[in-house]
């Protein structure tokens, strides 16, 4: 790579110039090239509507979570303990590829046995495109927004959509306008 600052010559891979010592990371970075790209790439979480998360606690039953889920129309419920901070994620995915058909009497089960424990979670802090890289990385639908170890909120992969679909429809309005 020809260093930007120095045009010194350097070998492929390096990460600082020989000759100048100057960071080439910063010269990797992508460009967002429109306003859904520069959102997803600079925006952060709190730019999200903010759902308040669905919460249950850890002694509760796997009944108790499904009754939750379903009186709050919640795809998952984030696992707290005594004190609000998150222990674990309990999800649809949970309930059907752990449970149905292969646990009998599940609805008396502790939530605790089914949960996924410790799961990925993002800051209000954080971009879009980090939630998008850890939906997509792990397979995750629903992401836990966290404050000091206690969820503020959820992201699911519909409210992602959601604010795409409407940053792309603003961004063809304002297109459409200037034309």
């Amino acid at each position: 790579m020809i260093c930007p600052s120095c045009c010194h010559k350097n070998l492929p891979g390096d990460e600082v110039c020989r000759h100048c010592k100057q960071p080439f990371a910063l010269f990797d970075l992508p460009h967002p090239e429109n306003q859904v790209e520069r959102s997803v790439m600079y925006d952060q979480v709190k730019t999200l509507k903010q759902h308040p998360p669905v919460t249950i606690g850890e002694k509760a039953s796997i009944g108790e979570a499904m009754a939750l889920m379903t009186s709050s129309n919640v795809g998952a419920l984030l696992v707290v303990d005594a004190e609000g901070n998150l222990t674990g994620i309990f999800s649809e995915r949970d309930l059907l590829k752990k449970i149905v058909g292969l646990e009998n009497g599940f609805a008396k089960l502790p939530i605790t046995q089914f949960m996924t424990p410790r799961p990925e979670s993002v800051s209000t802090t954080d971009t879009l495109n980090f939630v998008l890289q850890k939906m997509d990385a792990g397979g995750y639908r629903h992401v836990p927004v966290l404050e000091n170890g206690k969820p503020v909120s959820i992201i699911s992969a519909r409210d992602m959509l959601r604010f795409l679909t409407r940053l792309s429809k603003e961004a063809g309005e304002r297109g459409a306008s200037t034309s």
